[in-house]
């Protein structure tokens, strides 16, 4: 199938395979989950976090993660910016948007992807809120602020999601403008516990010179997360979509936890293998 024909299958026939994901059932559903999780925390009698995830748009099982972060910090901020997450529809903020009243911005280089975005959410839109944002960009360092303050976002936001196969570390320490409350970035579990860093290289685009050979490790990750106020609180099952809260909120009933901990699942093993093709490849280290 060429990239025509399935540009309009995904746009006009994926409605077909997820609009069981946001009917009001699954929202009245989620509801009632955040007001369980507030009140075991009034109660003293929370889960852990690994235990809450659950997949309905996101990758993984990111979604409940971020449902049960945002109903203890008590969803005081409902904008999201999120790049790197094609068209929207399996993405890290969809749940957020259509059963939680988030809502925000997507970005991505795709112009295509981002066209089946505003086509799905404008025709199956949230009508509690206005559709999201859609901006193509080709995102850099040099260029995630200015981006950010054109199209009107500043200050503090609810989730930043960060997901761009390259330069995800450069960009997070380049942001500036917006506070996030919680951020969920790609790391590179195949770089174990390492602390490394491909260089910065404002042309790359995946694979590059090889699939494995970009962005950062957990460990320098978390370095950088630490030097700009937020703390480790979790990541999916596998491992490298970690989830950082910032240091204000929640901090007694969200504790840091350790990259190690978070690089347990048997994947971890195979992906460590995959770095040994590139292990003597120039990286770099940051204080």
């Amino acid at each position: 199938m060429n990239s025509i024909l399935k540009h309009i299958a995904k746009k006009y026939l994926k409605y077909y395979k997820v609009k069981s994901r946001f009917s009001a059932t699954i929202r009245a559903e989620q509801e009632s989950l955040v007001t369980k999780h507030q009140r075991d925390l009034e109660d003293k009698s929370l889960p852990e976090l690994k235990e809450t995830g659950f997949k309905l748009f996101s990758q993984f099982e990111e979604d409940g993660l971020l449902l049960y972060i945002f109903s203890l910090i008590g969803m005081t901020n409902r904008t999201f910016i999120e790049f790197g997450g094609d068209d929207g529809i399996n993405s890290n903020s969809a749940n957020l948007y259509y059963n939680h009243d988030f809502n925000g911005l997507f970005i991505d280089g795709n112009e295509q992807a981002l066209a089946r975005g505003r086509y799905f959410f404008k025709r199956h839109a949230n009508k509690r809120i206005k559709q999201p944002i859609f901006k193509q960009a080709f995102i850099t360092a040099e260029n995630i602020n200015h981006l950010f303050q054109e199209l009107g976002f500043e200050g503090e936001i609810g989730l930043l999601s960060i997901d761009i196969d390259g330069n995800d570390y450069w960009v997070w320490k380049a942001i500036s403008i917006v506070s996030p409350q919680v951020v969920i970035i790609e790391t590179h579990n195949e770089f174990g516990m390492n602390d490394i860093i491909v260089p910065y290289d404002p042309d790359y685009f995946y694979p590059g010179k090889h699939p494995t050979y970009h962005g950062a490790s957990p460990v320098a990750m978390t370095k950088l997360a630490n030097k700009k106020g937020y703390r480790l609180v979790g990541a999916n099952e596998l491992g490298f979509n970690l989830i950082y809260v910032r240091n204000d909120l929640v901090a007694s009933t969200l504790p840091e936890v350790t990259v190690e901990s978070l690089l347990q699942h048997p994947s971890n093993i195979e992906a460590r293998a995959r770095f040994e093709e590139v292990k003597d490849w120039k990286y770099i280290s940051e204080e």
